[in-house]
């Protein structure tokens, strides 16, 4: 598959050639049925597949799902599981595979099932309650006027690179004990790495992916070796004191884990606050609503996460032979929760292809269900908040300066940039 970027003429219409995020999508679904699919606006399509086929078995005996209550039920039932060990047939890494580099390390808190997943998240968790996040409030607040300062200094900011990427990396940072000084560093890792949970990637990126993984692991080897040495009052810290007791934590994941924290922490936040702004810009009257009644905060934060959620979709791979609503989820075979449609569903939201920032009853599925629901949600809801509710108040005639495009990411959704005048 080529790893190009989509091309369109001079007025933004028709594709020269399909970008891989389209690729994946038309490969996900499997069959030109359903419409073409197109990345920038793939919601004709999933209401498509949601209308016709709900419960979609693709050609390559994926099950695709799109409706809300489906979607909920699937991610909150035990006997779907995360981890890749209950594929059948199992997933085998080809010698030449260069993710083979990475074998031999603990698997990632996404794809790991109880009891290892629910000791794994119950060493970090206590970090991540709303109470500890609240606390972080002031400090969030702060680093978003900074950075606020700096864009009516200059006129304008890149919403994406200098909020987006900015606020959630120095939080997640001073959260972990990471040095600030090495955070310029991470952008072009953290986005390489996060390409490896999409599927059928080229070679380039697949070796990209896979190199800044390494680099990940290396650096933060450094750092354990640093913190070992001085403790401080930090999570990488308390973690390191856990791994050193012998019995809760082993090295490997320690790494994973350290690692996971890291990218989530900034890469889906970012996505958020980029894809939620974007939303606000195309539909002003909901700009103007939030921005003159700072009570809806909560709110509108919400129906960004449902309306343009920075997660697609997330997997699951049933443990045994599971009967639901007239289909039957074979053991092994994989089925896809695509969360960015369930979200859209009309049958669970009214008026769901549009913009309410009030919206009442909000439940969205974008940090998932059950066991793997968002360790960050609470953080995430947080920064969103307070960057997305200041930018708005602080420059009330914000306008976009040049149309987005989308990155080449399919399970993670979001900008490129999105440059703004304000």
């Amino acid at each position: 598959m080529s790893d190009t970027t989509s091309q369109r003429d001079d007025n933004g219409n028709g594709h020269l050639e399909r970008s891989p995020a389209e690729s994946l999508g038309s490969t996900l679904i499997g069959s030109d049925r359903f419409g073409e699919f197109d990345w920038t606006n793939p919601w004709p399509t999933y209401d498509r597949l949601r209308s016709e086929s709900p419960i979609w078995e693709n050609p390559d005996g994926l099950t695709i799902l799109t409706r809300f209550d489906d979607c909920e039920a699937v991610l909150r039932d035990p006997r779907f599981s995360s981890s890749n060990d209950h594929a059948d047939p199992p997933l085998i890494l080809a010698p030449d595979d260069p993710r083979a580099l990475m074998d031999g390390g603990a698997p990632p808190l996404l794809f790991l099932d109880p009891p290892d997943h629910t000791r794994l998240r119950k060493l970090v968790s206590k970090a991540f309650t709303p109470r500890s996040i609240e606390r972080l409030r002031p400090r969030v607040q702060q680093l978003v006027d900074g950075i606020l300062d700096q864009a009516a200094d200059n006129g304008g900011l890149d919403v994406v690179a200098d909020l987006g990427y900015e606020l959630p990396v120095i939080v997640i940072c001073e959260l972990l004990g990471v040095p600030l000084a090495d955070r310029p560093q991470f952008a072009g890792w953290s986005s390489d790495a996060s390409r490896l949970l999409d599927d059928d990637l080229s070679p380039d990126t697949l070796n990209r992916g896979v190199i800044a993984a390494i680099h990940f692991a290396e650096y933060f080897g450094e750092l354990f070796e640093a913190r070992r040495r001085a403790p401080r009052d930090d999570l990488v810290s308390a973690l390191l004191a856990v791994e050193e007791a012998g019995d809760r934590l082993g090295p490997d994941e320690l790494r994973s884990i350290v690692v996971l924290l890291f990218i989530a922490g900034h890469e889906t936040t970012m996505n958020l606050i980029g894809n939620g702004t974007y939303a606000l810009l195309r539909n002003r009257d909901q700009l103007v609503r939030w921005r003159d009644d700072p009570t809806l905060d909560g709110p509108a934060v919400e129906e960004l996460l449902r309306f343009e959620g920075p997660v697609h979709l997330t997997g699951r791979i049933p443990t045994a032979d599971i009967d639901y609503n007239g289909h039957r989820f074979p053991r092994g075979k994989s089925v896809v929760t695509l969360v960015s449609a369930g979200n859209r569903d009309p049958a669970r939201f009214e008026h769901a292809a549009s913009l309410d920032v009030g919206r009442p009853d909000n439940h969205q599925l974008t940090f998932s269900q059950g066991i793997h629901y968002c360790l960050g949600a609470a953080l995430a809801r947080l920064e969103g908040q307070l960057a997305i509710g200041s930018l708005i108040r602080r420059f009330p005639n914000i306008e976009l300066a040049e149309q987005p495009q989308y990155r080449d990411h399919f399970v993670l959704r979001g900008l490129q940039q999105l440059q703004v005048t304000v």
